[in-house]
């Protein structure tokens, strides 16, 4: 299968590239970043075209999201969860989604932990919460964010007994951003926090992130949320574990000999370079057939069976497991420029260790 390499432009991934460490200085990614992303219309993969996006199915925009973080991974991260965000046009009413991307640099941004309270009034919701890591927050034009539902001073149970969640949008002006984000990788996704306090909204600013309740017809978004998110993440493991093998190769070749470190040794360190980039595209195509196989069902009999759908599921975690493993092994035998700060193969180690501690693809444990 193509090299993450291969998929976008050197010329766009020099753009990407040549800014990755002003963009980690500033905390954010850099205006001819942005500026590239609007004009790829990268941030609206799955976006119908008449909405101005590109209307792309689930693998060749995992393809491109793969691409980009094999360029640098904040940038392939914030285009992946705004994209991924993005997708939820599927399910706005069609009056709010004429609204919302009416501008070419829409960019939705938020986060799926229900930290919110939507208390049901005569005329919508009052709203109050505080989100955390919300990708893009800087540049997004919309927010998105899951509440309980609350009536009468009460929170709703489903029919399982389970507090009710809904999902909610809002503008960017009835948000406060709180610029708390701090981590030692993924700096520029500036994946800060936000927050409102009784805010009133109208009832059509509730979405239900559900094949069933699709407001669009497109393949995409009648395939389930969770192996989309799943898949959409796994590809950043790999574009960013690609990029560190592919960055190991000139060291490991301008190595000094000693005693300790003789031909046999490189020859070794080599075979063990090569194993690790077999390795990784097996679990790469693993996903990608797992992924054009629930397509073509999905296509076909406009569902998708558990078993394929679990199959997706676990392709995606061993992709993401793998990758990692696969840096670790080799981290050891890069030298002082893997540790140092400053260089692209550090600030490679640094985001894929950031990135690792997103749940979705570390749980459950199996």
């Amino acid at each position: 299968m193509k090299h993450p390499s291969e998929i976008i432009s050197i010329e766009k991934a020099n753009i990407i590239k040549s800014f990755s460490a002003e963009a980690e200085k500033a905390g954010t990614l850099q205006p001819d970043q942005l500026k590239l992303i609007y004009e790829n219309k990268w941030f609206n993969l799955y976006v119908p075209a008449k909405y101005g996006g590109l209307e792309l199915s689930l693998a060749q925009g995992l393809e491109i999201e793969e691409a980009i973080a094999y360029a640098d991974g904040s940038t392939g991260w914030t285009v992946t969860l705004c994209s991924g965000a993005n997708w939820f046009i599927g399910f706005l009413s069609q009056d709010a989604a004429q609204d919302i991307f009416q501008t070419s640099k829409v960019c939705l941004a938020g986060s799926g932990k229900p930290s919110g309270t939507a208390k049901i009034t005569n005329n919508g919701y009052e709203i109050t919460g505080y989100w955390k890591y919300a990708t893009g927050a800087p540049h997004a034009t919309i927010f998105t964010a899951n509440c309980l539902l609350e009536k009468e001073g009460n929170i709703l149970q489903d029919e399982d007994g389970h507090p009710q969640v809904a999902s909610f949008w809002f503008k960017k002006d009835e948000v406060t951003i709180d610029n708390n984000w701090n981590s030692s990788g993924m700096i520029a996704t500036a994946s800060e926090s936000f927050y409102v306090s009784q805010l009133i909204v109208p009832f059509n600013r509730r979405f239900n992130i559900n094949s069933k309740a699709a407001m669009l017809t497109n393949d995409v978004y009648q395939y389930p949320f969770l192996q989309f998110a799943e898949a959409t993440l796994a590809v950043n493991f790999s574009g960013m574990a690609m990029h560190f093998l592919d960055l190991c190769e000139p060291l490991f070749t301008s190595m000094e000999k000693n005693k300790y470190r003789d031909d046999a040794s490189i020859t070794i360190l080599a075979g063990k370079l090569s194993n690790s980039r077999h390795s990784l595209n097996k679990y790469r195509e693993a996903v990608y057939a797992s992924i054009e196989d629930s397509w073509q069902e999905l296509q076909q009999k406009k569902c998708i069976n558990d078993a394929l759908l679990q199959r997706v599921s676990n392709s995606c975690r061993q992709l993401a497991l793998n990758a990692r493993l696969l840096v670790e092994g080799l981290y050891p035998f890069c030298g002082l420029a893997a540790a140092n700060p400053s260089t692209e193969i550090n600030r490679i180690w640094r985001d894929m260790h950031t990135a690792t501690q997103h749940s979705l693809l570390n749980y459950p444990l199996s």
